[in-house]
Order: C-alpha cells, then structure tokens, then sequence
C-alpha cells in the first residue's frame, strides 16, 4: 500500500457534525491543507456546508463565506477579484459545492466563471445525489441508481461534467478520490500553481445515501477507480488527457455489490453497465493517446 504523503497542518478542525465515516470531511482536511493558510472560501448549500459550520464554529481555520445554492463560483469570482483589487494575486480563493450545486443549480454561475476564467479553485464533492436534503437524484446520479426520486432506479445516464468543462478550454480540469490521497494533493498543489480557473471533482461514496457500510466509504471509492467507474485523470486546457490510474484490476460489479442502491439489478443490467464503463474507458485511452 501506498504510503500518505501528508502533513496536517491544523487546517480543519475535530467537532463537525459529518456523519460518521464520511469521506468528505477527509477529503476536505487533506484539500485544505494542501492549499494552505492564505486562502478564502465559498461554500454553497450542501454536506459540505454543514461540515464547514457557521461562525464561530466552523470546522475550517480558513474565512468561509456561505453562498446560495446557484451562485457558488459568481461569489468565488467576486471575491477573487475583490483581493486583487486589494494587491493580493496569491490568495488561493476555493470554491466548496456539492453535485447538486454543481452539476445542477450552480452550472450556470460555474460556465460563466470558466468561460471567464475566473482565477478560482472550485472542488466539487459528487455524492451523486442531493444527499443533504432526502437522497433525490441529480443529474450526476449514474444510471440504474435509487434514489429518494428514483425509487426503481435512475433512467439517464450521469452528466459529463468533464468534458462540458473540458469544452471550456479552463486550464485544468481533473477527478480524485479519498482512496487516493497523494494523487488529491498533488492535483490541489498543480492547481494552485495555475491561474485560472480549476476544476478538481471528487467522488463521495455517501454512506446513508448510497446504501455503504459506515467503514467502507474508502473502500467504495477505491473499487470505484480500479474498476474504471470513476477514473482518475486530468485535462488540460480542454485537450490535453492524462490518465493517472492505467489499469483496471476490478469488475464493476465489485463496486456495485458494495452499494443498497444498486442491489435491484439484473445481471443485464450489471453487464450494460460494463459495456458503458469499457467503453468511456477506452476513450479516455484514446484521448490520453493524443488521438
């Protein structure tokens, strides 16, 4: 096993209110001291809000602004803007959502700040629902899945998120997993170093949600990479793939079996959804390749 490649810098703080084995808290820890002191936030609506807290409790030792659901990056931006005014180019400014506020809600605000390249972080933690609110589905919810709207399973397939980003032409866009905590940091410390703006999605497996053992979120997340259901890789300026994680070792249905949410499918089902995962696979190969 890999060994962590971390230090805690005290940036986030024990005494939120996350459920128990909740792998965003984790993630956001490692994010936020990867990113440092001298940074600002937004938080929209979401688990991540509850997470981070309301003055003087939040979990954060970083300023967090609370934002509506739909104007995330657009308070992101303004406040960017706000610290170059005020001679301060290097303030990290992050912006916090979920998928719901992301995918959804915040897509507007979030394409027209890519179409500006607004000098923004934006993390998006993907639960793959509105899990904060009842488990209904959103467009980032995979096919088949059940959700609170979705009692028999979703019937579309989940938005491509990456590559309407990716038409963007954004200096970088890339996927992480809490399984995977070097390669997070390492995406947070290249996207620092970048001005404009970026985008760094990171899967959520939702215990409650998703139907997941409260100690399998990890896990969860990890079969979901080593069966290439949710790959690790980057874009660059909208073209340029790489591929951080080459192989796949898992089936798909070792990370479907982990999940109550996936439990009413068929073996037709299971096989339809290898052939999707096979084939966005071997298009990514094809776009890592330079194709």
């Amino acid at each position: 096993m890999e060994l962590i490649n971390y230090n805690d810098e005290e940036l986030f703080q024990p005494g939120h209110v996350a459920c128990a084995g909740c792998v965003e808290a984790l993630s956001m820890r490692v994010i936020l001291n990867t990113v440092g002191r001298d940074a600002v936030a937004t938080v929209s609506p979401s688990c991540g809000a509850v997470i981070c807290g309301a003055y003087p409790f939040s979990a954060t030792k970083i300023p967090v602004f609370h934002t509506t659901l739909e104007s995330g990056a657009a308070s992101a931006s303004g406040i960017k803007r706000a610290l170059l005014s005020q001679g301060k180019p290097d303030t990290t400014v992050l912006c916090l959502a979920g998928d719901g506020g992301t995918y959804d809600i915040g897509l507007q605000a979030l394409s027209s700040a890519a179409e500006r390249n607004e000098d923004i972080l934006y993390i998006c933690f993907d639960n793959e629902g509105y899990m904060n609110t009842g488990g209904q589905k959103s467009s980032s919810t995979p096919l088949a899945a059940v959700t609170g709207s979705t009692p028999a399973g979703k019937t579309t397939r989940k938005k491509n998120l990456i590559e309407i980003l990716a038409a963007h032409r954004i200096p970088l866009i890339a996927t992480a997993s809490p399984s995977h905590l070097n390669d997070m940091a390492a995406k947070v410390e290249k996207a620092k170093a970048l001005r404009g703006t970026k985008v760094i999605i990171v899967l959520i497996p939702c215990l409650p949600g998703w139907g997941v053992a409260d100690n399998a979120a990890v896990k969860t997340a990890r079969l979901a990479v080593e069966s290439g259901v949710f790959p690790l890789f980057e874009v660059e300026d909208g073209v340029h793939y790489t591929l951080n994680t080459e192989q796949r070792t898992q089936s798909v249905n070792s990370y479907l079996a982990q999940q109550g949410r996936y439990r009413h499918l068929s073996a037709e089902q299971v096989e339809q959804i290898q052939a999707d995962v096979d084939a966005e696979w071997q298009r990514l190969l094809w776009c890592a390749a330079g194709r």
